[in-house]
């Protein structure tokens, strides 16, 4: 593989941002500014799952991006039992957006393997993220001078795993797909995706969940060493 890889292109929620662990800090935030009395870890076990939906759901443009950012929050309050006005709802989605870049934690090792691969590679994001809250994140992180090229969704009009992000971001990286891998935590989206159009692919399952599949596998990103 590392004789023919030339460009690695990276998921970023999830892969390299950890956005679970930065998207309760900012809840903790907006609800304590909002005055809204709930326990975050009451919150969370609902929240988490609900949003894993709506985001399979915007990916299969079934629905909007406003839609899933109050539907999300609206869906998890009804799950809590807990009456929260429409008004305060989409105030809390809106803050939860601009809070969401001020917490960013990085998934451990992240700095260590993108130093380790950018004298290797040429190095690029593809994500299905908002693009500017995406923008927001890799310049707080202090990632963004990494990467070559940032593919997102919106500029696309199409989300991953459609081959027409995948094919517009290896054109933008002046790249094929044959000297191309992708990474990323979603098997859907970032690597069955990347896998039909002809990339070479490593799932970063940071769950640890055992996924019975044939694709490459790491729980770590260090450990991307062994494979590039």
């Amino acid at each position: 593989m590392k004789s023919k890889i030339k460009h690695v292109f990276f998921d970023l929620d999830h892969t390299l941002w950890d956005f679970d662990k930065n998207s309760g800090l900012t809840f903790e935030k907006i609800f304590d500014l909002n005055k809204i009395e709930i326990e975050i870890n009451d919150f969370l076990p609902v929240y988490e799952p609900i949003n894993f939906n709506y985001w399979k759901l915007f990916r299969e443009d079934k629905v909007t991006k406003s839609a899933l950012r109050y539907g999300r929050l609206k869906d998890a309050f009804d799950g809590l039992g807990v009456l929260v006005d429409d008004a305060v709802i989409h105030n809390l989605s809106e803050s939860y957006i601009d809070n969401l870049s001020t917490f960013n934690h990085l998934f451990d090792g992240t700095f260590e393997i993108l130093d380790y691969l950018k004298d290797k590679y040429e190095l690029h994001i593809i994500t299905n993220g908002f693009e500017e809250v995406q923008e927001r994140k890799l310049a707080a992180s202090n990632i963004k001078h990494y990467f070559k090229t940032v593919t997102n969704s919106e500029m696309v009009g199409v989300k991953k795993p459609n081959p027409k992000i995948f094919n517009f971001a290896l054109n933008l990286a002046k790249a094929t797909a044959e000297e191309s891998i992708m990474i990323g935590d979603n098997i859907e989206a970032d690597i069955e995706g990347a896998a039909k159009i002809g990339m070479q692919t490593i799932h970063f399952d940071y769950k640890n969940s055992e996924n019975n599949h044939s694709y490459k596998r790491i729980t770590n990103l260090r450990t991307l060493t062994t494979h590039l």
